[in-house]
């Protein structure tokens, strides 16, 4: 594999697309909060940024969640960055199953003897079917089909519905079309956040015969309808124990010594099942291996591991130096499992 994964007239390409559309003031927005964080003068921020954008492929809101402001240039080179996961992510999914993974209906369809949970679709003529089922699970779960980082994803119950027909021509007419039973966790991330399902972010690479893991993070929901970042939700990366090393921070500038609403010590959550979880990456990173760079959604329900979703763009998650004091990043594991 190329460095970074891609050919240098690709290389090229991605660099002059990126360049034509960065915006100057975000950056300079950036770099004074990096200032304001680690003591460093703006103008020498915004420089090392665009450097380290066109150089190094650190994508600017990277330089501002890893703390690269503080880092040594060996620090650095150890931390993955969004544009070096774009580029494995294009090279490694191939086009033509990437819609399993975009298209949520597509991805319960493929993989939904690991859902463990009951869904429905919301089509023409069957509101019935939609009244028994919500009726059935008391409060459910409704997607948008595309959705993306926690957006069309909304929470019904069923007290709440006066006219089934109508509510069945809301969702309809709003392309709210996948319904899903609400996921039970185990009491253990129920401790940390009871009224979110706190996902588990396994980022693993399937090479054609065995499944790497390449980092873990988990995710803290505020009671939300998801534990995404737009929800209020940030995370603290697991080791290989499945351990917390931090407290909890996000792409904001917040940081959670405690959970805010249970009171609960982020660095001393461990997650239960860890051996459960990664046979269970293992099993799904088989399904669709077209697709082999994926960034695994899990919930550990009560009786073991729950399929969420999958994301062929991966994401990135990583240790933050000014929280945990790990002054290193995840990218070693990803070019030992990758070859890059």
């Amino acid at each position: 594999m190329p460095s970074n994964g891609l050919g240098l007239k690709s290389r090229l390409g991605y660099l002059a697309e990126r360049a034509r559309r960065i915006n100057i003031g975000s950056v300079i927005e950036r770099a004074k909060e990096a200032s304001a964080q680690h003591g460093k003068a703006v103008p020498a921020v915004v420089v090392d940024m665009l450097w380290s954008a066109g150089r190094h492929n650190v994508g600017f809101q990277d330089y501002i969640d890893y703390d690269f402001a503080i880092l040594n240039r060996a620090e650095r080179a150890t931390y993955m960055t969004h544009p070096v996961s774009n580029q494995i992510s294009e090279r490694y999914a191939h086009p033509d199953f990437r819609h399993l993974f975009h298209d949520k209906i597509e991805f319960d369809t493929k993989f939904s003897e690991f859902l463990r949970r009951e869904w429905m679709v919301v089509k023409p003529g069957n509101a019935d079917e939609l009244r028994d089922f919500v009726q059935r699970q008391g409060t459910v779960i409704v997607k948008t089909p595309m959705g993306q980082a926690g957006s069309g994803v909304f929470r019904y119950h069923a007290a709440d519905v006066t006219d089934w027909d109508a509510f069945h021509a809301e969702l309809l007419g709003q392309g709210r079309l996948l319904v899903e039973e609400v996921i039970r966790q185990h009491p253990d991330l129920a401790a940390v956040c009871p009224g979110t399902v706190n996902t588990t972010r396994v980022t693993a690479f399937f090479d054609g015969e065995k499944t790497h893991i390449l980092a873990m993070a988990q995710k803290f929901g505020r009671g939300e309808v998801s534990d995404q970042m737009s929800f209020g939700g940030f995370y603290t990366m697991l080791d290989d124990d499945g351990h917390a090393v931090s407290a909890g921070y996000d792409s904001h500038g917040h940081v959670h010594e405690l959970h805010p609403d249970s009171g609960f010590r982020i660095a001393d959550f461990q997650l239960p099942m860890i051996d459960e979880v990664k046979a269970f990456v293992d099993q799904v990173a088989r399904v669709v291996p077209q697709v082999q760079y994926v960034g695994w959604d899990i919930v550990v329900g009560p009786d073991g591991p729950v399929l969420v979703e999958g994301n062929w763009g991966a994401g990135v998650y990583e240790n933050k130096p000014s929280v945990s004091g790990i002054r290193t990043g995840h990218k070693p594991r990803y070019q030992a499992a990758i070859k890059f």
